[in-house]
């Protein structure tokens, strides 16, 4: 009979700081092997990965880092793009002592995955992408209505609030026989979290360098052929109010070789509502894959026949 393996010491996650231009940047670390690095979404943290991180570190690196200006690392210098913020990831697994990894993404860290792809292709060895951004223009209208002027004044007044109302709202679902699901309850969390006015600026300049009134504005649609090279894993749930599930069926067919799950029942944050089989999906498509090597030729033959 197996012997099931169970979480250790070096598998809890430590929450450590590494210096990058100046700035502090946080991040939780854990385990020991292959690299993991899981990049969370839009106006979340680490903390939406904690439902998974101890038991993926049963056999790998795990490094889950919170974005500048996102949960307790320090605000970054105004530039918020997908560049820049692949660009800080890239530098602070070079700081850490890693030249390669796996990227997992989320939301907005799908599209901050599918950019460092495309910037530092030699660092990247798979690419999963869980209810991803920049696969095509849909997202949800509230997003959209964030990218408006004054918006930030609203935001401001409803989080502050929402700091106290989600606690009520919890106790009325629940006295309604409703259990609010992980995805609303992170959703809540991470609005309630841009009352403070720091964490609210780099919301609405991550949000409006990748999402406009008209929806979403950087696609990775035109370049995403690069990434047939990789193996990618694309994991979405059939009730993703945010982001809508077509977008996971469409790159699926723009990448042939990718592999698709989608979990029924779950909404936009599969890692927190249903951990154990993003788990498992994760691990068979981590067992089941070889690492990719960069061939500089091949890319190079990729842009010329595209």
């Amino acid at each position: 009979m197996p012997i099931e393996e169970v979480p250790t010491d070096s598998t809890r996650p430590e929450l450590k700081a590494a210096t990058i231009h100046g700035r502090p940047l946080t991040y939780r670390e854990a385990g020991e092997g292959p690299v993991l690095l899981l990049i969370h979404g839009m106006a979340g943290t680490a903390d939406n990965w904690n439902s998974v991180i101890e038991p993926l570190a049963l056999t790998h690196t795990v490094i889950a880092p919170d974005f500048p200006g996102h949960g307790a690392s320090a605000p970054g210098g105004g530039d918020y793009s997908l560049g820049s913020l692949a660009g800080v990831l890239r530098d602070l697994l070079l700081t850490i002592g890693h030249e390669r990894a796996t990227l997992v993404g989320h939301s907005l860290g799908g599209g901050v995955a599918m950019q460092f792809s495309y910037q530092f292709p030699e660092m990247v060895e798979r690419l999963v992408l869980v209810s991803s951004g920049g696969l095509g223009p849909d997202v949800s209208p509230i997003l959209r209505a964030a990218a408006l002027p004054g918006a930030d004044l609203f935001i401001s007044a409803t989080a502050s609030a929402g700091r106290f109302a989600g606690g009520w709202v919890g106790r009325g679902m629940a006295a309604i026989g409703v259990r609010p699901t992980a995805d609303v309850a992170e959703v809540a969390r991470g609005y309630a979290s841009l009352a403070d006015p720091e964490r609210r600026r780099a919301f609405l300049a991550t949000l409006r360098a990748v999402v406009g009134t008209d929806g979403q504005r950087v696609a990775a649609l035109d370049r995403l052929y690069l990434a047939d090279a990789l193996p990618v894993l694309i994991v979405w749930g059939d009730r993703d109010p945010i982001i809508p599930v077509a977008h996971a069926e469409g790159a699926h067919q723009e990448l042939p070789n990718s592999r698709l799950e989608i979990f029924k029942g779950v909404g936009h944050v599969p890692q927190l509502e249903s951990p154990g089989a993003f788990i498992a999906a994760l691990e068979r498509f981590l067992d089941e894959t070889e690492p990719a090597r960069f061939d500089r030729d091949e890319w190079r033959a990729r842009f010329q026949t595209a």
